[in-house]
């Protein structure tokens, strides 16, 4: 979903009181999307696969979906601008980790790739079930279909280089039924 056509779709949305849980959950969304652009925006430059630049566009695409919310419901926005740095600690210390993972090898660099793209589903999901707000369950939607469809361009990549991932995060099953599915489409380009 191009931003100017979400943001006028989010205005159109009742605006309602959200829980503490909810406003977390935005605040925490918004950097872990940061977290995936970030990481893949130092993948991609040390190894130039263009899966890492496709898709950290639309990690980009994704963090200023969140903000948007952020914006509507008048919640403070924990992102800074600075690449790598992160308010939320397990955030920051999970990027850091990830990223000295991933600059092992280009093999590793799409796994952290594909195991981002596993975390996201998990925590979208997790969050998407505390909320019935018409807004932040739009955007969500939009993320999750997103990450299943970053997850599976990260393992066809790793695979047509001769690796293979199983999943770190979700059940096999869940791994299997997404990685068996094919490329969803939303509204727009969001979900891609």
């Amino acid at each position: 979903m191009q931003q100017e056509t979400l943001e006028a779709e989010l205005a159109e949305l009742p605006t309602n009181d959200l829980t503490g849980e909810e406003m977390a959950g935005l605040k925490f969304m918004r950097e872990e999307e940061k977290l995936a652009h970030d990481l893949y925006t130092e993948l991609e430059s040390e190894f130039g696969y263009r899966v890492f630049e496709n898709i950290a566009a639309s990690e980009q695409t994704h963090t200023d979906a969140v903000a948007l919310l952020l914006k509507k419901y008048d919640i403070s926005d924990p992102v800074t601008g600075e690449r790598g740095t992160f308010s939320n600690e397990d955030l920051q210390s999970l990027y850091d980790n990830l990223l000295k993972a991933g600059i092992e090898s280009a093999e590793a660099a799409l796994k952290v790739g594909a195991e981002v793209e596993e975390v996201d589903i998990v925590d979208i999901q997790k969050r998407a079930e505390a909320t019935d707000e018409e807004a932040i369950t739009l955007v969500y939607d939009n993320l999750i279909r997103g990450s299943r469809n970053h997850l599976r361009a990260f393992v066809r990549v790793l695979e047509r280089e001769g690796g293979n991932y199983s999943p770190q995060h979700l059940s096999q099953s869940e791994y299997d039924d997404i990685i068996s599915s094919s490329i969803e489409q939303g509204s727009g380009n969001s979900g891609t």
